[in-house]
């Protein structure tokens, strides 16, 4: 199937916060506040949004009525945070390998950025990552080039790590989820949703964006292949998908009525399920809570 400009998500859409439905609501928020090094934005009742200057990344909502996910299950893979400067992110990985170095499970050059990849005291994927500039990223018939190469965090941190951090701004860069099937995965981020595929890897993987980034999300079956819809548990809540206008909202919801696809809008909010239960949020910039998650 071949898209037409008209089909695809605006160049300027980027991502929002994810919620995430926690257990132990005062234990989550001290990981991603004194480890991870975000800052409490809000803390209203069962919700607490944490992120970086004025940008919400991690929206925690309590939940402790609910299960744990069923393992193997589809849902968030990660939630992957792009820090502006190497230095910012040194910090954060400094800060994690030492106040709870049990939550650091690899690292990785993956050519287009650098990244390391923690659990959270509740199994929720997290990769905080800094970004080459794009001229430095190689393109081949469409697809980004990516690997996985070694990169020693000790080595990072003793190269990046400042005297004094900045504290600087951050943003959601991406969304990585676990799902049943790459194939489904494509017809319905693709070919309905509207992001352009950038990298794939067989039936294993499926990496997507709008306006020609790396990836805004992901999907894999590594840990997942073969599962149906999620049931209602702890781990992911939401994500959050911010385009430019509410002109864009508008041709979305006429596109995913198209499809058959059910979604509801509040006015601000149009949402939707993927095809494993996981929630969809999009928002127009204006509209969402705090300035837009523009990737660089």
């Amino acid at each position: 199937m071949t898209l037409t400009s008209k089909d695809l998500l605006a160049a300027d859409t980027g991502m929002g916060a994810v919620t995430l439905r926690v257990g132990n609501l005062d234990a989550m928020i001290a990981y991603y506040r004194d480890v991870v090094t975000l800052a409490l934005l809000s803390h209203n009742g069962p919700v607490a949004v944490l992120g970086r200057g004025r940008t919400p990344l991690v929206i925690l909502q309590h939940a402790p009525e609910l299960a744990a996910a069923e393992p193997r299950s589809a849902g968030l893979f990660h939630t992957a945070i792009l820090f502006d400067t190497q230095a910012d992110l040194a910090a954060a990985v400094y800060s994690i390998g030492t106040k709870s170095p049990g939550t650091f499970t690899g690292s990785a050059d993956h050519l287009v950025s650098q990244a390391f990849y923690f659990t959270d005291p509740e199994g929720n994927g997290i990769e905080l990552y800094w970004d080459r500039d794009r001229t430095l990223w190689s393109w081949t018939h469409g697809q980004v080039e990516m690997a996985t190469l070694h990169l020693d965090p000790n080595a990072f941190i003793s190269e990046h790590m400042s005297a004094e951090p900045s504290a600087g701004t951050a943003a959601v860069g991406h969304v990585h989820l676990s799902v049943g099937d790459v194939a489904t995965a494509r017809e319905f981020y693709v070919n309905r949703l509207g992001f352009e595929a950038t990298a794939s890897f067989g039936s294993s993987a499926l990496f997507v964006s709008a306006g020609g980034y790396h990836h805004h999300m992901a999907m894999n079956t590594w840990q997942s292949s073969g599962s149906g819809k999620r049931r209602l548990a702890l781990g992911l809540g939401e994500v959050s998908i911010i385009v430019p206008s509410a002109d864009d909202v508008a041709t979305l919801s006429e596109r995913m009525t198209h499809y058959k696809v059910g979604t509801r809008h509040d006015g601000q909010t149009l949402s939707f399920d993927d095809p494993w239960a996981n929630r969809i949020l999009v928002r127009a910039a204006d509209a969402a809570a705090g300035p837009v998650a523009a990737s660089r």
